[in-house]
């Protein structure tokens, strides 16, 4: 931490961002950044999305309470809330880390913003993007767009406001899952 704090003082960084740990190793990190008054991180980056909720724990919860904003990554969950359960594109095809995303745990979450998608009219990426982004510490989902219509779905979500109803079912079906990652 004292090297980080040397990196922003020396002007060669503006702010500190950690990405996925463990709520606990996060805060250690903060912890002997203030003991030993040194620059903290002001940014975590997690994934989250509707079937990957695990940092609604702990992480999520430390963030809020630290002042730190999420920085989500994978926040259409690899793209399988993009789409009906089970279509598949090349890319999920070929992609290791987007496999792991094909639990049927997952169908009935997917089935969910694919109904809310078709009553409004919008497509799913829409409605995924607008859940994660209701979450007052999320500050800017990281959407990995490869088209342009994905920056304009991810443009338009800012707009889609879901109603207590519609978060209720969106969350309703969801299966808590062992951590991962790190």
């Amino acid at each position: 931490m004292e090297t980080l704090h040397d990196i922003v003082q020396a002007g060669k960084v503006r702010y500190l961002g950690a990405s996925s740990m463990f709520a606990w190793q996060f805060a250690k990190l903060q912890t002997a950044a203030a003991v030993g008054g040194w620059t903290s991180f002001v940014a975590m980056e997690d994934q989250y999305n509707l079937i990957k909720r695990e940092e609604e724990r702990e992480m999520i919860p430390m963030c809020l309470d630290m002042g730190v904003g999420l920085t989500p990554y994978s926040p259409l969950g690899k793209g399988r809330l993009t789409r009906p359960f089970g279509e598949q594109t090349q890319r999920a095809e070929s992609d290791a880390v987007a496999k792991t995303f094909d639990s049927p745990a997952d169908e009935p979450i997917v089935n969910v913003v694919q109904r809310i998608a078709e009553e409004r009219g919008l497509p799913m990426a829409q409605i995924a993007l607008a859940w994660v982004l209701r979450n007052p510490v999320v500050t800017a989902p990281i959407v990995g767009a490869t088209k342009e219509k994905h920056l304009a779905d991810a443009v338009a979500a800012l707009a889609v406001d879901l109603s207590d109803d519609e978060v209720a079912a969106l969350e309703a079906p969801y299966v808590p899952q062992s951590p991962y990652w790190y």
